[in-house]
């Protein structure tokens, strides 16, 4: 990303979350599973973030659109930490960071 945008120019990093995403999927329901393992642990800490009262299980697609849309903005803030060039230039309005989520029953994106 930073080669892309400093060197090469682009101007916009979208990070995109799913509708029925597998790994949200699982990572709401805390599974552990051999390799997948430590891709889980990643997207956990934006579940865990959730304050929601109800259902917090794969079964829930609200809880799961939720847990989605937090990923989505976990990890554009983590793009913003481990990254003093993007966020630099972001700050000096050189490169957007943006997130959004794939309806994939509607074929819509909507930015967050």
């Amino acid at each position: 990303m930073e080669f892309a945008c400093k060197v090469s120019g682009s101007k916009v990093i979208l990070v995109m979350g799913h509708e029925h995403c597998g790994a949200v999927k699982a990572a709401v329901d805390n599974v552990k599973l051999g390799n997948i393992t430590p891709m889980l642990a990643k997207i956990r800490p934006a579940v865990l973030s959730l304050e929601y009262e109800g259902d917090k299980t794969s079964k829930n697609e609200e809880f799961v659109h939720m847990a989605c849309e937090s990923n989505v903005k976990k990890t554009i803030n983590e793009i913003r930490k481990q990254s003093p060039i993007l966020k630099e230039m972001e700050d000096n309005g050189e490169i957007k960071i943006v997130g959004a989520v794939y309806d994939m029953d509607s074929g819509k994106v909507e930015f967050l």
